[in-house]
Order: structure tokens, then sequence, then C-alpha cells
């Protein structure tokens, strides 16, 4: 075999090999991101790579559905005992968004704003929650999404600073 195609099809195989070893999410960041079908509930703006809609990423529950979710179960001060939160990691999120900045304002449907460091999502699973106890939050239940962070996990985390970063009634995130 000649050595330009032998050298073709080596680099072919490692391209393929090194795509498979990359983790889904971060396969998908790489696509363009779909349309939302249903009603959107989340709005991302700012420097997105993947913008779907008029220069923001917006999702549908069912977007946020078929990203990996993740589960915990914690203690909060919002709560009376252990709740469990499911949602899709925020780094995910932000990653299908081809999201780009050092902090993210989250805010909600009361007007609340915080601001939260990127370096949050890569360091601790945070996460979008939208189930709390396996099943869709009400407006009442500070859904439909929850930005929650796991404090069971992670001593440091429980604390104002930290609680005051969790926001519920989660409607948009602004990349900074």
């Amino acid at each position: 075999m000649p050595i330009a195609r032998r050298s073709a099809l080596m680099l072919g195989l490692m391209t393929c090999v090194l795509t498979m070893a990359l983790p889904a999410h971060a396969r998908q960041a790489e696509q363009p991101l779909a349309e939302p079908a249903g009603a959107v509930v989340l709005s991302v703006g700012g420097s997105l790579r993947h913008p779907n809609r008029d220069g923001r990423a917006v999702f549908d529950m069912a977007m946020l559905e078929k990203l990996p979710q993740v589960s915990f179960s914690t203690q909060t001060p919002w709560y009376p005992g252990t709740r469990k939160f499911t949602g899709p990691l925020l780094r995910d999120v932000l990653a299908l968004a081809g999201a780009q900045g050092k902090v993210v304002e989250a805010r909600a449907l009361n007007d609340y704003r915080v601001v939260v460091p990127l370096e949050d999502a890569r360091r601790y699973d945070v996460i979008v929650a939208r189930l709390l106890d396996d099943k869709p939050m009400a407006v009442r239940d500070k859904g439909p999404l929850f930005l929650i962070y796991p404090f069971y996990k992670h001593a440091e985390l429980r604390n104002s600073v930290y609680y005051g970063r969790s926001a519920w009634q989660l409607t948009s995130l602004e990349l900074r």
C-alpha cells in the first residue's frame, strides 16, 4: 500500500477513534442546535456558537429531556427533608448551545438574577432540574426548571453563596 494512502487511512481511523472517545454531549455540541417543537422553557443568550433562534439558543422541555439526565437527592433550605432532583447538567446545556464566556447570569420568572461562574459548572455537577421527586415541577413548586447544586456531595456548597446561586423558576441564562 502506498505511503500516502496508508497515512490517509491512519488519519481517518484516528479521527474516528477520537470522535468516539468524546463524551456524547461534546459530540452533540458540534452539531447545529435543532429548533424547539414545543413551548420554549429556557433561553440562552450571549456569545454562542450554536444559536437556533434570533441569535439565542432556545430549548423546549423535550430538548432538555434528550440530554443525558443526572439525578441526585439532597437537602435544601427550600424544602423539608431530602428531595430528588433530575435534569441535564448545566455544562451539557451550555455545551449544546456552544456557550462562551466566564460567567452566566441565571434569570428567573420573578426577575431574580444571580451570576454563576462557569467554573461552577465545570467543577460541580450543577443541574438544570426539570423533575422534583420524579415529577415535573409546576411554577408554584419552583418549576418548571430549577438550577441546583449537589449540596449533599460537597460541604463547601452548603452556604448562602451557593444557595443564592441556585435559581428556581429558571427562564434564561445570559453569558458574559
